[in-house]
C-alpha cells in the first residue's frame, strides 16, 4: 500500500503528466440518508466471527491458506496466533481491469451467511502519484466502467466500500498535480453516485489520516467536492497506524466541519499506535506494530460508524525493511502483528 502520512510534492518527479480533464462538481452539505451497515442476526444464523461484528470473514483469504499451511507444516503455534487475523473479517480489494469475479466471490459468501462485505475501490487514474502503489485505470473513461461494474457485482448484497484511499489526501498536500484535480472530484463524485445506486451499500470517501493532513479544515472543500454529500461519510487511517483516540479526535472535528458526517477507522495495525520518533518511511512496513480493535461496528461512538480491518494485516506496504511488493502477502510480518496483540 502506499504512504499515508504527510508528503510534500518535491518527491513527485515521475508522475504521469497527461490526462483527460473535466470540471469539478460540488456537492449540498446535507449528509447522505444512512442504510444500515449489515442485516439484522438472529439466533438461525452461523455465530459472529468476532463479538460485535457483522461482516463477511473471507475463508481463502493468504491468511488462512497460511494457517493452513502451518499446520500441515507442524507449525501448530504460529497456526494458533495467525487466526487472530485469519478469523477476522478483512477488506477485500478487488484488482485488475474486471472486478467482477472477486466482488461476486465475496457478496456471494458473504450473502450466504447473513453478512456485509467489506471492499475497498482502488483504481483512481494516476493512483499513489507513481509511487509503490502507482497504477489505477488508465483514463477516466475506463475508471467509469470499472465501477461500474464494481457497482453491479455487489448488486443488492449488504457492502460497505472505501473508496479511494489516498484520492482525497493527494489533492490536499499537492502530490497529485493541479491538472488532474477536476476529474478525479468528477470520477470520485461519479463513482460515489454510481455506488449509492446499491440498495444496500454504503460508501465511505477517504480522508486520510491526522498524521498526514493535521489540519481537518483543509479536507472540507475537497471532500465536498469530491461527493461526501452524496456518501455515507469518510474513512480515516486507511493503513496507517495512528491511535484510536487520535483518529477519533481528528474525525469528530472533521465531522463538525461537515454538518455531522459519520466515518469509520482502519484499526488493522494500530493496536500499539504509529512508529515512534520522526522516522523516515515510518508509515511503511515499522517493526514492532500490532493488531487494533477487531472489526466491529459497536464502536461506543455515535460517529464511528464502525472499526474495520481495511489494510489486510500482513501485506506488505512495499518493498522497504525487507518486504516485497505492495500488496503482497508477508508471514513473518503478519505473525509479529498478531503476536503482539492486545486481543
Amino acid at each position: 500500500m502506499s504512504r499515508r502520512t504527510r508528503r510534500t510534492a518535491t518527491t513527485l518527479a515521475s508522475v504521469l503528466v497527461s490526462a483527460l480533464l473535466l470540471s469539478g462538481c460540488g456537492g449540498d452539505d446535507e449528509p447522505a440518508a444512512r442504510t444500515p451497515v449489515g442485516p439484522p442476526h438472529s439466533s438461525g444464523e452461523a455465530p459472529a466471527p468476532s463479538a460485535g461484528s457483522p461482516f463477511w470473514v473471507d475463508p481463502e483469504s493468504d491468511a488462512a491458506k497460511q494457517v493452513r499451511q502451518y499446520e500441515a507444516q507442524g507449525r501448530t503455534e504460529d497456526a494458533r496466533i495467525l487466526r487472530r487475523i485469519a478469523e477476522q473479517p478483512v477488506a477485500d480489494w478487488p484488482a485488475g481491469d474486471d472486478p467482477v469475479p472477486e466482488v461476486t466471490r465475496a457478496v456471494s459468501g458473504a450473502a450466504a451467511e447473513g453478512r456485509t462485505a467489506v471492499f475497498v475501490a482502488y483504481n483512481i487514474p494516476h493512483r499513489d502519484c507513481g509511487m509503490y502503489s502507482a497504477g489505477g485505470s488508465h483514463d477516466g473513461q475506463a475508471y467509469r466502467a470499472w465501477v461500474d461494474a464494481f457497482a453491479s457485482a455487489i448488486g443488492e448484497a449488504s457492502a460497505i466500500v472505501v473508496l479511494e484511499p489516498d484520492a482525497v489526501p493527494h489533492i490536499v498536500d499537492g502530490c497529485t498535480p493541479a491538472q488532474y484535480h477536476d476529474e478525479r472530484y468528477q470520477l470520485l463524485t461519479e463513482a460515489v453516485e454510481r455506488l449509492k445506486r446499491q440498495p444496500r451499500t454504503r460508501v465511505y470517501l477517504d480522508a486520510g489520516n491526522p498524521a498526514w493532513i493535521n489540519d481537518p479544515g483543509k479536507l472540507v472543500e475537497p471532500l465536498r467536492r469530491a461527493g461526501i454529500a452524496r456518501a455515507d461519510g469518510f474513512s480515516l487511517n486507511v493503513s496507517n497506524f495512528q491511535t484510536n483516540e487520535a483518529v477519533r479526535g481528528f474525525g469528530s472535528t472533521l465531522s463538525g466541519l461537515l454538518g455531522g458526517t459519520h466515518f469509520t477507522v482502519d484499526t488493522s495495525r494500530n493496536g500499539d499506535g504509529p512508529l515512534p520518533g520522526d522516522r523516515a518511511e515510518a508509515w511503511c512496513n515499522p517493526p514492532g506494530r500490532a493488531l487494533g480493535v477487531p472489526p466491529t461496528d459497536r464502536t461506543g461512538d455515535e460517529l464511528v460508524d464502525a472499526y474495520l480491518w481495511i489494510k489486510r494485516p500482513g501485506d506488505s506496504d512495499g518493498q522497504c525493511r525487507g518486504g516485497p511488493a505492495a500488496g503482497t502477502w508477508w508471514p513473518d510480518y503478519a505473525l509479529g502483528l498478531a503476536r503482539r496483540a492486545k486481543s
